[in-house]
């Protein structure tokens, strides 16, 4: 197996998981934001305010985008397991 193959699949496979983290933290991210700028313009100080919405967030993405990401990784993993004699040999 080569360096350029190793880098190659090294490489498909991170962004693969960037993408799927992606995807799962940046609603929570923006549901933060938004919490964040009502408690500054309301004075509200409390800081477990934002953990539960962005915990529905999370979970509700996680639900709705489970089935696509386990069709990546099950891509991912059958290109991988398809093409092992490319890859070693």
């Amino acid at each position: 197996m080569s360096t350029d193959v190793v880098l190659d699949v090294y490489g498909e496979a991170f962004m693969l998981i960037v993408i799927l983290v992606a995807v799962i933290i940046t609603p929570s991210l923006i549901v933060g934001l938004l919490i964040s700028m009502f408690q500054a313009a309301t004075q509200i100080n409390e800081q477990t305010l934002s953990f539960l919405p962005r915990l529905i967030i999370t979970l509700t993405v996680i639900m709705v985008m489970g089935p696509w990401i386990v069709g990546k990784f099950k891509d991912l993993f059958s290109y991988l397991f398809h093409n092992i004699p490319y890859l070693i040999g």
